[in-house]
């Protein structure tokens, strides 16, 4: 855009109240950006937002609160490698090495262990939650397309779909009888769009026949391969268009909260306050 020019020729002074900003404001602007960010960063309990440190720290003290054995146990896990490696610099004359060696293995057994009792406290805290199978789902391989809460009633018995190499798999939790109709419901729905699709149902829970919360991720995972990826992708096409006319499932998304206050928040989120 062309300069506005005064009587003279000359290039007219800029309007006040709208100076150009200098490079020394553009670095203030961009240190404050910079500053809020990290402190946006720092109070957020949002994985994406944290550090690998801070991830395990939030990891160990989660799981701390369900596995009061945890500090025990990578304790062990670290001190046992280091312990065998002196041991062994006993007969070998290399400490310093073997120490090292030591550590370094005990590092990542006591990682191997928050790991694993971390998985297991995230089981043992939603258990017995509504929606609480959403956790396991979140837990399968990247192959697996999983749909939380795609039908429920007004008992609070739903229905979660998962789409993967084992066909197509839909997970009930609730009841047990009422469940089952809601499985054999939404099945003949599926069967109309994904036809010639093998469909699974899984009934979650701790009763003979079931299949519990912490069983649930590896019960889909071991189902024979009977998809490919570009049949995985095609049926997810027509599983769109089932559920786009499906009307608003009446409860929130995940596992409904146990604490009283936490339960009149969702449900007053059910009835659409």
């Amino acid at each position: 855009m062309a300069e506005a020019k005064g009587p003279t020729g000359k290039s007219a002074p800029a309007p006040a109240g709208k100076q150009p900003m200098t490079a020394a404001d553009s670095k203030k602007a961009a240190a404050a950006a910079k500053k809020a960010e990290k402190a946006r960063k720092k109070a957020s309990n949002a994985p994406a937002d944290m550090g690998r440190v801070r991830q395990i720290v939030r990891a160990y003290q989660l799981t701390h609160e369900y596995d009061k054995a945890l500090p025990f146990l990578m304790i062990g896990a670290l001190l046992l490698p280091i312990a065998i490696g002196l041991a062994v610099s006993l007969l070998w004359p290399h400490p310093i090495y073997l120490a090292f060696l030591g550590l370094s293995t005990g590092l990542l057994l006591a990682m191997i262990v928050l790991v694993r009792r971390a998985k297991a406290a995230t089981y043992k805290r939603y258990t017995g939650q509504t929606g609480s199978a959403e956790v396991a789902l979140g837990m399968l391989p990247k192959q697996w397309v999983s749909t939380p809460v795609i039908a429920a009633n007004r008992n609070r018995d739903v229905v979660h779909r998962t789409l993967g190499p084992g066909g197509l798999v839909l997970i009930g939790e609730g009841e047990a009888g009422r469940v089952r109709q809601l499985l054999s419901s939404e099945t003949k729905k599926h069967e109309r769009v994904a036809y010639g699709i093998p469909i699974s149902t899984v009934v979650m829970g701790d009763r003979e026949g079931q299949v519990p919360l912490d069983k649930l991720a590896d019960h889909i995972r071991k189902l024979p391969k009977v998809l490919q990826p570009n049949q995985v992708t095609d049926v997810k096409q027509r599983l769109r268009a089932l559920d786009a006319v499906r009307p608003p499932v009446p409860m929130p998304k995940g596992p409904m909260p146990t604490n009283p206050r936490q339960v009149k928040g969702a449900r007053q989120a059910m009835r659409g306050r």
